[in-house]
């Protein structure tokens, strides 16, 4: 895959647009509690690595802090009965109600003022929209957004508004006619792609471990999009346990020819790092390094494809300390042109102080102190891959199986062949 453009030292060229990164610590106020999973201490861990090994310094990147999303854009894809929903169901007196709309669940506990983090969130990635359509960017960064499941009247899979959608929407309502929104995270990307799946203007590409095996369930070859936008939804369904060279074979074999089909003049992707291998929710195999060459090849179909403008969001990532950091780091890295070597060694002080924070946070021992801090940036393994360049692959392969059926289901409805080499 195509490498990110490196850079360090020096000022910034006059040619080059600022990087935004939309974030305020007060981010971590989307918390649902010490024993969830999504546990904001992994932001701000991210941060703290991503400071520590210059990424926050790089020429260019900015930060922008973000300020709630008001009602009339959150409702450019939610009900607004289940804002109000949001609003009460920190009362417990309206917790039968609130259940009403997916909320007081295990998956998606209530706290105090929910609605307020969530429009937080939202306020964040609204902002990188605005800075990769309109403002001074063409890269800009949500790290706490990506909250994908998220349904126009429903709470699910730890998502109360979902971000990446209402920026869509913003977008689309702002004058853009062609977005392309790339999924990467374990799980099926499913509230994007239900807020767009009669709108031919948005392609939602999703590549997750199958629904037969994981959350949320759907996800499959066949979901293509409404009559009138067929093709527009895109679903490669991963067999479990795939891991770096199956999975960037499968986005070579799908993700850059529908997109260069499309020509989409932006692009917002989903970051979700629970593909990794120490994930301890899902069965995907990959490292840090299978993550990062995803990074790097979005970066490079931005620019060839959309003048660079790339929104890109955070997602998934349960691995608190020993995944998600190090993940999002060569993210912030890699849209900031400022791309650090995989044998970067990780600062002393932060390996150590992870876990504890972990601990301190959760009241239980993290991925990163069971398994062992890691002691670089990257995982030091090779993602060597076959590129997809076969027509319908190896039939005896699962993998190749899962990528032939999206082929055969969606590229004939783009006017391409699914059989032939590309």
């Amino acid at each position: 895959m195509p490498g990110g453009t490196q850079r360090s030292g020096g000022t910034l060229p006059s040619a080059v647009e600022p990087t935004i990164l939309a974030w305020d610590p007060a981010m971590a106020g989307y918390d649902f509690g010490p024993q969830h999973p999504l546990h904001p201490v992994r932001l701000g861990l991210t941060m703290d690595l991503a400071e520590s090994l210059g990424v926050l310094d790089a020429p260019g990147l900015r930060i922008a802090t973000p300020t709630l999303a008001p009602d009339e854009l959150i409702e450019l894809v939610h009900d607004p009965l289940y804002l109000n929903a949001v609003r009460a169901a920190p009362d417990p007196t309206r917790a039968r109600m609130a259940a009403l709309f997916g909320l007081g669940t295990a998956d998606n506990p209530v706290f105090q003022r929910m609605h307020e983090a969530a429009a937080l969130i939202t306020g964040g990635t609204l902002e990188a929209a605005r800075a990769v359509w309109g403002g001074p960017a063409r890269h800009a960064v949500s790290i706490a957004g990506g909250l994908h499941h998220a349904m126009p009247g429903m709470a699910s899979g730890f998502c109360i508004y979902n971000d990446p959608a209402i920026a869509i929407a913003w977008l689309l309502a702002a004058g853009v006619s062609r977005i392309a929104y790339v999924d990467v995270d374990v799980h099926h990307g499913d509230g994007v792609q239900t807020a767009f799946y009669d709108d031919p203007r948005v392609l939602t590409i999703s590549l997750h471990q199958t629904g037969r095996t994981l959350f949320p369930g759907t996800g499959f070859p066949d979901e293509v999009g409404a009559p009138g936008a067929a093709g527009s939804a895109v679903n490669v369904a991963l067999p479990a346990f795939t891991g770096d060279a199956g999975w960037l074979r499968a986005f070579s074999g799908v993700v850059p020819v529908l997109l260069r089909s499309f020509r989409p003049q932006v692009l917002v992707t989903q970051h979700g790092c629970d593909t990794h291998t120490l994930d301890p929710l899902a069965d995907l195999e990959l490292s840090v390094d299978g993550q990062r060459a995803s990074y790097e090849a979005l970066h490079a179909l931005s620019h060839e494809l959309c003048d660079g403008r790339w929104l890109a969001c955070g997602g998934g990532g349960y691995a608190l300390d020993a995944v998600v950091p190090r993940a999002w780091t060569q993210l912030l890295a890699v849209a900031a042109h400022h791309s650090l070597e995989p044998g970067t060694a990780l600062p002393a002080q932060w390996r150590v102080e992870a876990p504890q924070r972990v601990r301190a946070a959760t009241g239980h021992d993290s991925v990163g102190a069971t398994a062992g801090m890691p002691r670089t940036l990257g995982d030091g393994v090779s993602v060597r891959y076959r590129p997809w360049d076969a027509g319908e692959g190896d039939p005896d392969d699962p993998l190749d199986r899962a990528v032939a059926a999206t082929r055969r289901e969606v590229l004939p409805l783009h006017g391409l062949d699914p059989t032939v080499d590309r």
